[in-house]
């Protein structure tokens, strides 16, 4: 198949892009690696530079006749998109929008899209399914609720054929070792607890340890990065067999506190992780937790590889070699 990834050299599209060509797909990258790597691209892939916010850039592109595209391409930092939503409107609404609009003045029909559990927002019950409220607490999980919203309109008057698929906390890097570069930036837990161990940060703050948990810290459903390649390529398998949409969560139904998250790092690396409890941040629920058995219905997909050790042992794999 010829498939299209774009943002490609970025954290999630950079392991798929490895599982693609590994099952001999004629795989494109199309990426202006703002936060992606290119040393993260398979050798087998090829690479073009570009933006989705160029719509020249994007009709070039598809001068080539792809099956099917996967659109990894966004801003994804929650507290960035409160101070500056204008970029992400820009990036992640717009882009999506310029895409959807190529594919269709090019008759492509299939998109596999990467969604976020940010468009739940607060939980009303857990573990959250997919028929949970869609209210997101912030501008990042907004732009995702906007783009599904726009993929189910396409899927209606344009025949788009789509998978959503929303993520709960991605993380890990690849258990084979072919992605050889971390991040370029990073909010997320489980990269700060490492870059505390290898000595990038002096220490982690804990925002709140008075939730009601075991240890009082907030619990996050961890999902590793291979789990989530393989549910992308079971969608596009899904999608090239069905005229049916997706629409699924990609979680583990378990959860790991911070406390939990802190004390398996400093049993894998040896490392002190330092760390000191701040005050609660806003709208941070004290559990999320997904289910996931729709993916598990539908797809035949459940995870794998997402227990916390041998998350945090493929992340220090990279990690250990700075």
């Amino acid at each position: 198949m010829k498939i299209l990834v774009v943002g490609g050299a970025g954290y999630i599209g950079s392991h798929v892009v490895a599982d693609l060509c590994e099952k001999g797909n004629d795989v494109f990258v199309f990426d202006n690696l703002y936060s992606g790597s290119i040393e993260n691209i398979d050798k087998k892939a090829k690479f073009i530079m570009g933006d989705v916010n160029s719509e020249n850039d994007l009709d070039k592109l598809f001068k080539i006749k792809f099956d099917i595209v996967f659109h990894f391409a966004a801003l994804k930092a929650a507290g960035e998109s409160m101070d500056n939503p204008e970029i992400y409107s820009k990036n992640n609404i717009n882009g999506t929008i310029n895409l959807l609009n190529t594919m269709v003045a090019h008759d492509i029909k299939k998109i596999v899209f990467s969604s976020s559990a940010a468009v739940y927002g607060y939980p009303k019950y857990l573990p959250i399914d997919e028929k949970h409220t869609i209210k997101p607490i912030n501008y990042y999980g907004y732009t995702k609720k906007v783009i599904e919203e726009i993929l189910n309109w396409y899927g209606k008057l344009k025949e788009i054929n789509y998978a959503t698929l929303r993520y709960f906390n991605a993380a890990g890097y690849d258990i084979n070792e072919r992605i050889k570069e971390r991040e370029k930036t990073t909010a997320n837990l489980l990269p700060i607890v490492l870059e505390c161990a290898v000595g990038l940060r002096e220490k982690l703050n804990i925002f709140g340890d008075d939730y009601n948990t075991l240890d009082g810290t907030g619990i996050r459903d961890y999902i590793h990065v291979n789990d989530l390649s393989n549910a992308h390529l079971k969608a596009m398998d899904y999608l090239n067999k069905n005229k049916n949409n997706l629409v699924l969560n990609l979680g583990t139904g378990h959860g790991y506190s911070v406390l939990e998250v802190i004390k398996m790092a400093k049993k894998i690396t040896g490392k002190e992780i330092k760390h000191s409890v701040i005050d609660r941040r806003a709208g941070d629920p004290e559990k999320l937790i997904a289910s996931s058995d729709l993916a598990k219905k539908t797809i035949n997909w459940e995870a794998e590889h997402s227990d916390l050790e041998k998350i945090l042992t493929s992340m220090w794999n990279l990690y250990s070699k700075i």
